[in-house]
């Protein structure tokens, strides 16, 4: 199912469970973009305003009810995508009230349906395992969207690639995962990562410097997006394939997986990029414990898995690829056929049992790559933090990240691709952010196991990076500031 240039940008493949089917099509939800969503939000918004649906709960047709409870549930998945939370927090109370008076006038058989939507939305707004809070204990809603300060600045003397960002794939199968509608809560983290945060064009005029180039343009492009949930292997490949062919000179495809593992079925004489599973993307297979079942006398493999050869058509171009998975080192078998550059960001494969509780909520991995400090926060055990501690932080954040830079592209064993991808302001973002990440859970006294920690391929220099003492003496720097220095080991910064 592909879409024509008008309606480009984000497209959503729903491969719905039976009470999503009272949501409709999200057709008009195909852009990230925040001109094309603004539109939706202000159409929505006149519909609420002016109480365009006032009189449907005076008649005795439920057809129409049900018409204004979609109404909802599309209003709401919009506001999640501009990350109007206070919003998003009135319409689903709203939709509350208006699934109780539904539930009171008809028997439907569709009232438990209702219900689970309802619930769904609530669990993935309440997905965030921290909450910041100001003095008067109200949630202040933050913004993950990368902001103009947001990735460290390119230093002079800095020698880095120009390739930029263009298009993403976006591909969500967690099972017991949180979602709504056709998002996880993992596809929206990496949805709001690969964003621009909307600017104040009226503020940015009143800057100094900025009369002069008034006719040009004041922003840089999102990138393309399309959200894969659960796409068959054929819709992946189609939009694999659309991608890979728009794709503009000097530019980057990024996938991202979040998707169960596939482990091989037993041991192969050679061991190519098919020996090694993958991600399964869909399937109706049973699971236990986030793992699909093979039985021990399954000789073909799974038809919807993901693995690593099935991208290397897609080499050709540079490729930027993030894996989040209980087998994400399938992907450490990689091999670069094309000589472009390419990077593979790879999840840990287990997390601690104090830490495993919480998959329902989104992955760990993923949340460092969105927001790394309120995944520092969470695996230091804090559930809370006042606002002024909470940008204190974020300033010193931003501070380890620069150094983060700088330690990259002043390495002299580094892999060149992945400086060919710092050029980019999303991309390094989220390359200094995996380096905050795998630096955290190395020092962290929890994660002990060499499956607990994320890996790349090509290999990162550790030394000069994820085990650097200057920055292992920034982390420790940073839990010192939210007292909670004694979850970290210090004995790997001694003769810092």
């Amino acid at each position: 199912m592909l879409f024509g240039e008008s309606l480009q940008r984000i497209t959503i493949i729903c491969t719905l469970d039976c009470h999503h089917k009272r949501l409709g099509s999200l057709g008009s939800l195909r852009t990230s973009e925040t001109s094309y969503l603004n539109e939706a939000f202000s159409f929505y918004s006149a519909i609420r305003q002016r109480s365009y649906y006032s009189q449907v709960n005076k008649e005795d047709r439920p057809e129409l009810v049900v018409k204004k409870l979609r109404y909802y549930a599309r209003f709401i998945v919009v506001c999640l995508l501009l990350n109007k939370m206070d919003v998003v927090k009135d319409l689903v109370k709203e939709l509350s009230d208006e699934i109780e008076d539904y539930t009171h006038r008809f028997n439907t058989e569709d009232q438990v349906e209702w219900n689970l939507v309802l619930q769904e939305v609530a669990a993935f707004i309440e997905a965030d395992p921290v909450m910041v809070l100001n003095d008067d204990n109200t949630i202040v809603i933050t913004s993950n969207r990368l902001a103009e300060t947001g990735a460290p600045l390119l230093e002079q003397g800095m020698i880095v690639g120009q390739l930029s960002l263009a298009d993403a794939l976006i591909i969500g199968n967690c099972n017991n995962q949180v979602k709504f509608s056709e998002l996880t809560v993992d596809m929206f983290r990496m949805l709001q990562a690969l964003e621009r945060e909307p600017m104040n064009l009226a503020s940015q005029m009143n800057k100094p410097g900025m009369q002069e180039s008034a006719d040009k343009p004041t922003r840089r492009e999102n990138p393309h997006k399309y959200l894969l949930y659960k796409p068959t292997f054929s819709q992946l490949y189609t939009f694999l394939a659309a991608s890979f062919k728009e794709l503009p000179a000097n530019s980057v495809l990024l996938i991202y997986l979040s998707a169960t593992g596939v482990f091989p079925t037993g041991r192969s004489d050679s061991e190519g990029p098919y020996d090694f599973g993958g991600v399964l993307t869909n399937s109706n297979r049973d699971i236990i414990n986030g793992d699909t079942i093979h039985k021990r006398n399954q000789s073909h493999k799974e038809m919807h898995c993901l693995h690593p050869g099935d991208l290397y058509p897609f080499t050709r171009k540079p490729l930027f690829i993030i894996v989040d998975s209980s087998n994400s080192v399938a992907y450490k078998n990689f091999t670069n056929l094309f000589g472009q550059p390419l990077v593979c960001l790879l999840s840990p494969t287990a997390y601690p049992k104090a830490l495993q509780d919480q998959s329902q909520r989104g992955s760990l991995f993923t949340l460092f790559l969105n927001n790394p400090l309120m995944a520092f926060l969470f695996v230091s055990g804090l559930s809370s933090m006042r606002r002024g501690l909470w940008e204190k932080c974020q300033e010193y954040l931003r501070k380890i990240n620069r150094d983060i830079a700088q330690l990259l592209t002043h390495s002299r064993s580094i892999d060149q691709a992945f400086l060919q991808f710092f050029g980019d302001e999303f991309l390094r973002l989220l390359l200094t952010r995996f380096i905050f990440c795998s630096a955290t859970m190395r020092m962290h006294k929890i994660f002990r196991e060499t499956r607990n920690y994320p890996e790349s391929y090509p290999q990162l220099p550790r030394d000069e990076t994820v085990e650097n003492p200057h920055l292992q003496k920034h982390i420790l720097e940073l839990a010192s500031i939210l007292d909670v220095r004694n979850v970290f080991l210090e004995s790997t910064i001694d003769d810092y």
